[in-house]
């Protein structure tokens, strides 16, 4: 049963940085692409970033373009995604997802495994 956790998330200041983390376990890395969600308060989940099996293909919402990265190291079972010059807007819970397909969509019914989600709280 494959499972994720994610970790990182917490309180910053506009202007700052958080870096999350998803700890995949009871399946092999390699065998899924992953993406970040997020979900803000009153609103519907939303795609944030993805990565194919290998690392070499990575897509992101136009909102986050040039201030998020996301990698993995599939030797370790961990996802990452890291977030610079945080904005308040930023403020949701983040999920980390997991999908079977070899190239997934942005939705996220095209994904199979999610986490139970982390707070990225983002101060003005």
């Amino acid at each position: 049963q494959v499972q994720l956790v994610e970790s990182g998330g917490g309180l910053a200041q506009a202007g700052g940085s958080l870096t999350l983390s998803c700890a995949v376990s009871g399946g092999d890395l390699r065998d899924y692409a992953m993406a970040w969600f997020r979900q803000a308060a009153g609103k519907e989940r939303a795609f944030v970033a993805k990565i194919n099996w290998s690392g070499e293909t990575t897509a992101f919402t136009d909102s986050v373009k040039g201030r998020f990265n996301i990698w993995r190291e599939n030797a370790k079972n961990t996802v990452y995604l890291e977030m610079q010059h945080l904005m308040p807007e930023d403020s949701a819970v983040y999920f980390c997802a997991g999908s079977d397909l070899f190239v997934p969509g942005n939705w996220s019914s095209d994904y199979d495994y999610w986490g139970q989600g982390t707070q990225v709280t983002v101060a003005s």
